[in-house]
């Protein structure tokens, strides 16, 4: 494990300034889905009655919001807008693994970075794969989400209401996980000319090792998720501020070494 943590750091600082493109997609993207939540949700704040509002008061507030949502058009420019914002990151994350991917591959075999190359020869099937991974994933939320609904209303306590929400949880959870692993491995295939199917067969065969090192990087990057948490609670102040704002171009390096270690891992048992 050690030696794919290893290659995948190297793959991932030859890609650095990838990781700096990637950074600053996130960046935008959080940008805009923040004003956008930001404009909904702002001018219903400044309508709501008062700081210490009567019962009265609330009850028309909400009278009042609960028409306007479902007896007029206001909020249908916010779900076009949101769904915009959507469909844009559904179509641009996939091209943007489709050139990591590629350019890892070619790293691998003669020592180039091709990002753009990647992403026009292989974009179709990287796209096709990663639209089928989110319809699987949220596949569960109709079975999930009606009963977890339900055991919320009906519970009488918070233990009672978990025992009965924590185990569709946690399958949903290992099936999304699952399912994440299966479909990345066949991105790599795809983009390395290999083909889906024989990449899924090798995840398949190599699944406890794939697995072991895809949970060691999540746990290293969890790691450092809470030192710089607890550095920002120890350390309060224009530094926090500083490490917290910094750390987000640090959980894309560990995005990217992540799923440089996972692609070394399955290449390597291709040898």
């Amino acid at each position: 494990m050690k030696i794919h943590v290893k290659q995948g750091w190297q793959l991932a600082v030859k890609h650095f300034y990838l990781v700096i493109l990637l950074f600053l997609y996130q960046l935008l993207w959080g940008f805009f889905l923040y004003r956008f939540i930001d404009s909904v949700v702002s001018p219903l704040l400044r309508r709501y009655p008062g700081s210490y509002p009567s019962d009265t008061a609330a009850q028309v507030f909400m009278t009042e919001a609960q028409f306007q949502l479902f007896k007029t058009d206001i909020i249908s420019p916010y779900v076009w807008m949101l769904g915009g914002l959507l469909a844009a990151r559904m179509l641009l994350t996939p091209l943007f693994n489709a050139g990591l991917f590629y350019s890892f591959n070619q790293a691998r075999s003669d020592g180039s970075t091709r990002f753009l190359e990647g992403i026009k020869k292989t974009w179709k099937p990287v796209v096709l794969l990663y639209w089928i991974e989110a319809v699987l994933s949220i596949a569960p939320a109709w079975y999930v989400l009606p009963r977890s609904l339900d055991a919320l209303l009906e519970s009488g306590s918070t233990t009672e209401l978990l025992q009965a929400v924590l185990p569709g949880a946690a399958l949903w959870l290992l099936w999304g996980t699952v399912l994440h692993l299966m479909f990345l491995a066949m991105q790599f295939g795809a983009t390395s000319g290999e083909g889906v199917f024989r990449s899924l067969w090798r995840a398949l065969r190599n699944f406890l090792s794939y697995a072991a090192i895809s949970l060691i990087m999540w746990g290293i990057g969890a790691a450092a998720g809470l030192v710089v948490t607890s550095l920002s609670m120890l350390w309060a102040g224009l530094f926090a501020l500083i490490l917290h704002q910094g750390y987000h171009l640090i959980r894309t390096l560990m995005k990217v070494w992540t799923i440089a270690a996972q692609y070394d891992c399955l290449q390597t048992k291709q040898l």
